[in-house]
């Protein structure tokens, strides 16, 4: 039984599929739903660290996920901001400290910053993860 469920964001649709699938397995599960993005190092060997998000913004996604989640009534929704250079390593990563249970990502669009949880990172979670892994669509 799912206990502890983490699904990936980046605030595209496809993560908004995502977000809605993991709230609906936690309500019915009674499970803590983790919402996480992994904000992605850039750069930083001979130049600046810079990430793919701004620390306001990242927060936001996360939020916005987190109070859909709350609305529909799951009782312990966590908000997470990842730092990582890669967003699948960040989600396993994550997952394994924390004891995930379940992770559930979406999958989709490929332009621009959308790829952090598309394609082929959906695919290396899937492949990664120590836990059952679901690809919303």
């Amino acid at each position: 039984m799912d206990k502890r469920i983490l699904v990936a964001t980046d605030g595209a649709e496809h993560s908004r599929i995502a977000v809605s699938y993991a709230t609906d397995l936690a309500k019915r599960a009674g499970a803590e739903l983790i919402v996480a993005l992994v904000n992605v190092a850039l750069g930083g060997i001979r130049g600046p660290l810079l990430y793919s998000h701004e620390d306001a913004e990242a927060q936001s996604i996360v939020h916005l996920g987190a109070e859909e989640a709350r609305r529909a009534g799951v009782a312990v929704v966590k908000e997470v901001v990842i730092a990582s250079r890669e967003a699948d390593s960040g989600i396993v990563q994550y997952a394994d400290e924390k004891k995930v249970d379940h992770i559930v990502v979406g999958t989709g669009d490929k332009g621009g910053v959308s790829r952090l949880m598309l394609g082929s990172v959906a695919a290396d979670i899937a492949r990664r993860a120590d836990c059952t892994v679901t690809i919303a669509r």
